[in-house]
Formats: structure tokens, C-alpha cells, sequence
């Protein structure tokens, strides 16, 4: 069963919370991050990429790095710029964009359900990019990315996160790209006891997004029980900081795809190819978004766009096999274009569906790529579906908006 725990979150003080909470460390490179943070030196990416402080000579994985970005967090919270709550609290976190909102529980999760498998992923990762996390967290004594969890629909916490949000926010702020973002402070033993009991009835919970990241707080936990070898199970290091968002409260958006080149065909060829798997329909200058399962927007080089639809479809029995993702790598980038390892293959790219179609268009006609597939986007059900399975899924199969913000509560070790 899920032990999902209250914690007593560092916030932003009052009134900082628009200038200190930042999108997540990875969806900027160096250059973009050094622009963000010198525009606003107070933004939590000085801290989360605090090679933004050193020249570019200076490795981004440079110990002086790591220790910067501890020295620079403690000094905020010295300062003032973050406050403790008194006692531990769970924490409702809603994201509104394009009128659409979303609300979950900020909390702590436990590295044992991670372990246990209570807690499920559907993506692999990569030692490489789990080390820096890693350091980054067990130097600073801090979590201060959330990691991205979902739960199949509850209605106890349904009722009183209802009942929370009618109550006035204790921030209320607009981050970029317009999100709203709003909090509010749940310390109420009677409903403390009720969150707690709910998630301690549920046999799974999944990761939406923060493989890396969930993975590098875990392996931190278990270094410090190394390091602590009379630990009981209750300190903070067992737990990692998490929101958990009921499943009808997200959207998942496409995760698209470009080629550098059609491995050596023609445009006509390469539609030929296509012809023994799909039906295809010319729809000349019209952009294709997909509409149903089974169903893929190619755009070409010849400028012209495409709709195609599947002639044949799985069976089911394997839900990875079943999925979109894995139908274009299995019968189309595989035998094909002999993309066979879309992780580390140069001649794939992967574009979030937030940058819209004209972002294909625009990496096709620039000459950069030489064709774009658009995607249906994977459902959370066929997301549990793998995830139960105890399977993985193709890399870069869901993409989730909008972004949590990381610095707007912080978990201390």
C-alpha cells in the first residue's frame, strides 16, 4: 500500500513566488538558462543550474557547481526568501493553461513503493543523466523538482480537494506562458489522517513524468541509509517530493517525430514503402493532426502533408506493441529508415506537441529534416496498462503540460 506523507515544505515568502518558481532545470540548455537567470537573478534556476554563476569553461558537473548550489539555497532560506511551515502539511497544487486546469497533492512519496514496484514507471533511464541529480540533491540536503505522479480517480480525495479549493490560496501568481498557478496550505489533522488513509488504500501509483529525476532522489535515499545504517525508516531521505494528480485531471499531449532523411528513398518512394502499411491520403498544404488511435500525419519534403491510417492493427495482447509510438519504431523507423535505436540515433529528432504542427513544418522546410510524423497521443490508460505490465515504453511517448514548477516547494533532507 501507498505511504504517501505530509512534509513541512520551505515555501517562497509572500509575494515571491512569480520570481522564484522556475520551469524544471532540463527544459533549458546553458545559454538559455544563463538568460533566465540574469534577467531574474531571484528565479530558482540560478540554483537548480548554478553553473549559471561561472564562466562557460566551468564544467556544468564541476564539484564547485554542486557546492554553489548549496551555499546559494542556504543563504536564501537564511535570508528569508524562504519560509518552513510549523508543522508537516499536504499541499494542493493547481496549474491553469489555456482555460484548462489541473490539481494535485504536493507530498512526500516513499523510496520503498519506488522500490517495491507500488510505485510504477514506464520509461528507463540513464545513469548518465541521473547523476547529476544525484549530487545535485545529496549536496544541497534538498529536493526542489517535484516529481510528476498520477492515481486512478479516488472519490474521497476528489470530495475534499473540491472542498480545499473553494477556500482562498495562500499564492496566486501567473508564470510563464500565462499559467496560473495557485496553492493552498492543507494542515487540518482531520484531513491529514483522510489523505493519508485514502492513498494507503491504493496498490499502485504511476509516474508520469520524472523518471530521471525520481530515480536519482531514490538512489540518494539509499546512500544515505548506507550512510546511516541505524535509520528507521522515518527520516526525510526515505521520501522524495512528489505531486500526485488524479488521472482525470491530466491531459497528455503528442510527443511528435522528425527524420534527417528517408535512408536514401525518394519522397515517392518512401511513400510507396508506406502504401504495404497504410492507407494514405494526400492532403496537400492542410496540416494533419491525428484523430483516432491508428492514425499518423506525415509531412514530406515535397511540401506536401499526408494522412495515414493503418491497414493493419495489433492484436492488443501486448499493450507496448499496441501502442502508436511503438507501431511507427516497429514498422516504419525499424525496416524502413533504419532508425533502430531512437535514444541515440542522430537522425531522429523528438518535438513536444505544446510547439504545435508549424514546428514540424518549420524543421522540414528549413532543410534540417526531410520528414515529420505526427502523433496520437498515448492515453494515461494505455500508460497504466504498460506500467502494470511491469513494460517500458518507446523513449518519448507521452508529453505532459503544463510543467510543474520547481522552487516553489522544497523538501529538506
Amino acid at each position: 500500500m501507498a505511504e504517501i506523507r505530509a512534509f513541512a515544505a520551505f515555501r517562497p515568502a509572500k509575494g515571491l513566488e512569480d520570481k522564484i518558481a522556475a520551469l524544471p532545470y532540463d527544459v533549458y540548455n546553458r545559454e538559455e538558462a544563463k538568460r533566465v537567470v540574469k534577467s531574474n537573478p531571484l528565479s530558482f534556476l540560478a540554483i537548480d543550474r548554478a553553473e549559471t554563476q561561472f564562466p562557460d569553461d566551468v564544467s556544468t558537473y564541476d564539484d564547485r557547481v554542486y557546492l554553489k548550489a548549496r551555499d546559494m539555497l542556504a543563504e536564501a532560506i537564511k535570508e528569508g526568501r524562504f519560509v518552513q511551515d510549523p508543522t508537516p502539511c499536504y499541499y494542493l497544487y493547481e496549474q491553469t493553461m489555456n482555460g484548462r486546469s489541473q490539481t494535485g497533492i504536493v507530498a512526500c512519496a516513499s523510496i520503498d513503493d519506488y522500490l517495491n514496484g507500488v510505485i510504477k514507471k514506464h520509461e528507463n533511464t540513464r545513469v548518465a543523466k541521473e547523476m547529476d541529480r544525484i549530487r545535485h540533491v545529496d549536496t544541497c540536503n534538498a529536493q526542489t523538482g517535484p516529481i510528476f505522479l498520477c492515481y486512478r480517480n479516488d472519490a474521497v480525495l476528489d470530495a475534499l480537494m473540491a472542498r480545499c479549493r473553494k477556500e482562498r490560496p495562500v499564492c496566486d501568481f501567473l508564470s510563464d506562458g500565462d499559467i496560473r498557478n495557485r496553492v493552498w496550505v492543507i494542515s487540518d489533522p482531520a484531513d491529514l489522517e483522510t489523505i493519508r488513509g485514502a492513498f494507503h488504500k491504493m496498490d499502485r501509483i504511476y509516474i508520469a513524468d520524472g523518471h530521471h529525476r525520481c530515480a536519482s532522489a531514490v538512489k540518494v535515499g539509499l546512500k544515505r541509509r548506507e550512510e546511516n545504517p541505524g535509520y528507521t525508516g522515518e527520516e526525510d531521505f526515505n521520501f522524495f517530493l512528489s505531486v500526485l494528480f488524479p488521472q482525470d485531471q491530466l491531459m497528455v499531449m503528442d510527443y511528435n517525430r522528425v527524420v534527417k532523411d528517408l535512408h536514401g528513398r525518394t519522397p515517392k518512394a518512401f511513400l510507396d514503402a508506406l502504401a504495404q502499411i497504410f492507407d494514405i491520403r494526400a492532403c496537400g498544404k492542410e496540416p494533419v493532426r491525428p484523430t483516432r488511435k491508428g492514425e499518423f500525419g506525415l509531412y514530406l519534403c515535397d511540401g506536401s502533408w499526408y494522412r495515414l491510417t493503418l491497414l493493419e492493427a495489433p492484436d492488443g495482447s501486448d499493450p507496448v506493441a499496441a501502442l502508436d509510438v511503438s507501431i511507427l519504431q516497429d514498422r516504419v523507423l525499424t525496416p524502413i529508415l533504419a532508425i533502430t535505436d531512437p535514444k541515440e540515433d542522430p537522425r531522429i529528432d523528438f518535438i513536444g506537441g505544446i510547439r504545435g504542427l508549424s514546428e514540424l513544418e518549420r524543421r522540414v522546410d528549413d532543410g534540417s529534416m526531410a520528414a515529420a510524423f505526427s502523433m496520437y497521443p498515448t492515453s494515461l490508460d494505455e500508460l497504466f496498462a504498460v506500467a502494470d505490465a511491469g513494460e517500458l515504453m518507446p523513449p518519448k511517448s507521452t508529453w505532459f503540460e503544463p510543467k510543474l514548477l520547481s522552487g516553489l516547494f522544497i523538501h529538506r533532507l
